[in-house]
C-alpha cells in the first residue's frame, strides 16, 4: 500500500547478519492461508481507498505500453471508496467493512466489500455493473480527483489489482498497485477538453492450478477504459463498443450526467505457484542502483573507518606513550592536551535528565529497528499479512520500554542524578508524549481533509492502552533493574572545580558540527533514502529490505565513527563538554533528511492545500525526530565507549 495518506514512521540488529547479503528479490512467508477456488466457484472482489499515485497512467490504457506521464504526486489525501460524490457500483446487500488489524487501521486500510464478483474461468464481456446519474457539482469534483491523478484499489483474493506498466530506464513491466480513475489524454496523446472518466475495465485474472478441480488466484490486472456506453436514462442497456470517451462537466451548473460501469473477465492461467504469487508486486526495481549505492557506501565508509581508526590509533597511541613517559621522568610536566582535562570529562553536563531520558528513548528506537528489520527479512512483514509492519513497531516500542528504562536510569546515575523517579516518569511520557501529539495533529488534518484514511477514535485508544498498560510499566520495571544495578564504571575521577574552556575553533561549536559530522551519515544512505520516499509518496511497494538492512548497518557505523572522531577533536581543544555534543553530531543526519525532505517536495509533490502542506511537514518532522534520536544515541554512546578506552590507557595519578 501506499503511505503517504497516513502518520506512518515505516524508514526505521539482528539483521547485521544479512548485512553481506544485499538481494534484489526478498522471500517472504505468506500472511493468511491459501485459499482454494472450484470450477465456477464466486470469485468476490473487495474495495480500498483512492488513492493519489505518482506515475499515474493519463494517457492511452489499452495495453501494456500505458506511459507514465507523470512523476509528481499531487495530493497526499486518501479518499473513501464509497464517498457518495463518485458514485460508484454498490453492492445489493449493502457495504459490509472487512475486519481489520491494530495495523491495518494506522496504515488507513479501509476494505470493504464490493458490487463486483467473477465466476472461476467463466469470461464475460460487457458485463453491465450499475448504472449511475452523476450530478453537475459532482462532476466537477471527479474531474478535480482525475487532474490529481488518483487511483482506484481493488482486491481480489487478497490481492491488489493492478494495472501493467513499463519502468522509464528499464522498459520492464511491473504491475502498479490500483488503476486510474480517469485520463487525461486520448490515444493519439492529446488532451480533452475536460477529463474521461475511466467506467469500462477488462480485468485479467491469472489462476494456477494446482490439480484437478483446485485452482487459486496468484494475480489480477486490469486495463482501464473511457467509454461513452449508458446512451440513455438511468437502467438503459450501456453499448461496450461505444467510441466516444465519458467526459464529465467542468461547470457545476447543468444536467446530470449517465454513466455506466461495465467490465470484461478474462482468465489466464500462470504457471506461477501461490507462495511466490506476490513475486509481480514486490519486485526490487533498479536493483543495479541499490547495489551501486550500497557497494560505494560500502566503500566509502570501510576508506572513512580505516582512515578514521588509523588517525585515531596512531594520534592516541602517540599521546599515550608521551603521557606515560612523562608521569616516569623525574622532571614531572605539567599535563597537556585531552589528557588535561582528565577530571572533566565525566563532568555532569547541562540538563542530565533529558539527556539521560534522550540516550534511553533511542536505545528503545535501536531495539526496535532491530527486530523489525530482522521480522522484516525473514518475510514476516509480507504485505499480504496486511499491517504487520505497523504492527511490529507499535509492539516492539512497547515491548523494548524496558531496554529504555534500564538504559536511561544507569545514565543518570552515572551523571549523578538523583531523582530516578523523575528519569523513569519522563522516559515513559516524554517522547510518546511528542508523538501522540504530532499524530494528533495529523489526525486532525486528515479528518478535516475528508481523508478515508484518517485513524479511528477507537484506534487511538487502542494505542493510548498499549502505552500506559504495556510501555510504561516496562519502562518502570527496565528503571527498577538500573537503579539496582547502578551507574556505569568511570575511569577517572571528577575534578571539584571545573576547568575553564579556551576558545575552540568555528567548526567545533554545536551547529557547524552537526552540520559537518551528519553529511556523510545521509551521504551513505541518501540513494536508499531516494526510494524509500518515492516508495512512501507512490504506489510501488518497498520490499528491499535486504538493501535497508545493510544500509541501516553502514549509516550507524558511519555515525559512530564520525562522532568519536569530532569527541576527539574536542578533546584535543580541550572542550570536555563532549557529551551533548556527541549526541548533536550523531543525530547531525536529522538536519540533511529534513533539507532533502524539502527539496522532495519542490521536485517531486504539488501540494495545493494548506493542509496538505501542513500534513507533509509533519510527516517529515516526525521522521526527523526519530533520526536524530536513533542515531544521535548511537553516537553517543560511540563516543561514550571511546572515551572510556582512552582515559582506561593513560597513567593518571
Amino acid at each position: 500500500m501506499p503511505l503517504p495518506s497516513t502518520p506512518r514512521v515505516a524508514l526505521l540488529a539482528a539483521a547485521i547478519l544479512l548485512f553481506t547479503l544485499p538481494s534484489s528479490q526478498a522471500w517472504y512467508l505468506p500472511g493468511s492461508a491459501p485459499r482454494s477456488y472450484s470450477l465456477g466457484s464466486r470469485v468476490p472482489f473487495t474495495v480500498n481507498s483512492l488513492q493519489p499515485m505518482t506515475g499515474a497512467s493519463t494517457g492511452p490504457s489499452n495495453g501494456p505500453g500505458s506511459g507514465i506521464n507523470s512523476n509528481t504526486l499531487n495530493s497526499l489525501i486518501s479518499l473513501d471508496y464509497y464517498d457518495p460524490r463518485f458514485h460508484f457500483c454498490q453492492p445489493k446487500d449493502g457495504v459490509e467493512a472487512q475486519s481489520e488489524g491494530l495495523g491495518s487501521a494506522l496504515f488507513g486500510d479501509r476494505i470493504y466489500s464490493s458490487a463486483i464478483d467473477a465466476s472461476l474461468l467463466k469470461e464475460e464481456k460487457c458485463r453491465h455493473v450499475c448504472t449511475v446519474s452523476v450530478p453537475a457539482e459532482d462532476q466537477v469534483w471527479i474531474n478535480e480527483r482525475i487532474r490529481e491523478q488518483y487511483a482506484v484499489n481493488w482486491m481480489v483474493d487478497g490481492l491488489p489489482v493492478a494495472t501493467k506498466k513499463v519502468a522509464d530506464r528499464t522498459n520492464e513491466i511491473f504491475y502498479s498497485i490500483g488503476f486510474p480513475l480517469g485520463r487525461l489524454l486520448d490515444d493519439h496523446g492529446l488532451a480533452y477538453e475536460s477529463p474521461a472518466l475511466n467506467n469500462h475495465l477488462s480485468v485479467y485474472i491469472e489462476y494456477h492450478k494446482r490439480k484437478e478441480g483446485e485452482y487459486r488466484i496468484v494475480g489480477a490486472y486490469v486495463f482501464p477504459q473511457s467509454k461513452d456506453s449508458a446512451g440513455g436514462a438511468v437502467g438503459g442497456s450501456p453499448d461496450c463498443n461505444a467510441v466516444a470517451p465519458l467526459r464529465l462537466s467542468d461547470t457545476e451548473i447543468g444536467p446530470n450526467r449517465t454513466v455506466a460501469y461495465t467490465m470484461d473477465v478474462f482468465w489466464k492461467e500462470s504457471s506461477t505457484p501461490w507462495a511466490t504469487r506476490w513475486d509481480a508486486y514486490l519486485r526490487v526495481f533498479d536493483a543495479k542502483v541499490h547495489v551501486f549505492a550500497l557497494v560505494n557506501s560500502i566503500v566509502v565508509v570501510s576508506f572513512l573507518c580505516l582512515m578514521v581508526a588509523m588517525i585515531l590509533m596512531r594520534n592516541v597511541t602517540k599521546d599515550i606513550n608521551r603521557y606515560n613517559a612523562l608521569d616516569l621522568d623525574e622532571g614531572l610536566q605539567e599535563d597537556f592536551g585531552w589528557k588535561l582535562i582528565h577530571g572533566e570529562i565525566y563532568r555532569t553536563p547541562s540538563h542530565p535528565l533529558l539527556l539521560s531520558i534522550a540516550v534511553g528513548t533511542g536505545s528503545q528506537l535501536i531495539a526496535m529497528s532491530g527486530i523489525t528489520l530482522a521480522f522484516a527479512l525473514l518475510g514476516f512483514l509480507s504485505p499480504s499479512n496486511r499491517g504487520s509492519l505497523a504492527t511490529v513497531m507499535v509492539v516492539g516500542w512497547c515491548l523494548f520500554g524496558s531496554v529504555a528504562g534500564y538504559v536511561a536510569t544507569r545514565l543518570y546515575a552515572t551523571l549523578d542524578g538523583e531523582q530516578w523517579q523523575k528519569c523513569i516518569l519522563g522516559t515513559a511520557l516524554l517522547f510518546p508524549t511528542a508523538v501522540y501529539g504530532l499524530l494528533s495533529l495529523l489526525n486532525f488534518f486528515l479528518l478535516i481533509s475528508g481523508s478515508a484514511s484518517a485513524v479511528p477514535f477507537g484506534t487511538f485508544l487502542a494505542l493510548v492502552a498499549l502505552w500506559f498498560l504495556l510501555d510504561v510499566p516496562l519502562v518502570a520495571v527496565g528503571g527498577f533493574f538500573g537503579v539496582r544495578k547502578g551507574p556505569w564504571k568511570k575511569v577517572v575521577r571528577t575534578n571539584a572545580i571545573p576547568r575553564q574552556i579556551p576558545p575552540g575553533p568555528w567548526y567545533l561549536e554545536p551547529g557547524p558540527s552537526m552540520l559537518i559530522g551528519g553529511i556523510l551519515p545521509f551521504g551513505a544512505a541518501f540513494l536508499e533514502l531516494h526510494f524509500i520516499l518515492s516508495s512512501l509518496f507512490g504506489t510501488r511497494i518497498y520490499y528491499a529490505f535486504g538493501f535497508l538492512a545493510s544500509t541501516f548497518v553502514v549509516t550507524a557505523t558511519t555515525t559512530a565513527t564520525v562522532s568519536v572522531l569530532f569527541a576527539y577533536f574536542h578533546l584535543c581543544a580541550e572542550e570536555w563538554r563532549w557529551q551533548w555534543r556527541s549526541f548533536y553530531t550523531g543525530g547531525g543526519s536529522a538536519v540533511w533528511l529534513f533539507l532533502y525532505g524539502l527539496f522532495y517536495w519542490t521536485t517531486r509533490l504539488s501540494l495545493p492545500g494548506l493542509s496538505e502542506k501542513v500534513l507533509y511537514l509533519s510527516y517529515l518532522t516526525l521522521l526527523c525526530l526519530l533520526d536524530f534520536v536513533l542515531f544521535g544515541t548511537i553516537g553517543y554512546l560511540a563516543c561514550w565507549w571511546a572515551i572510556g578506552r582512552m582515559y582506561q590507557r593513560v597513567r593518571i595519578d
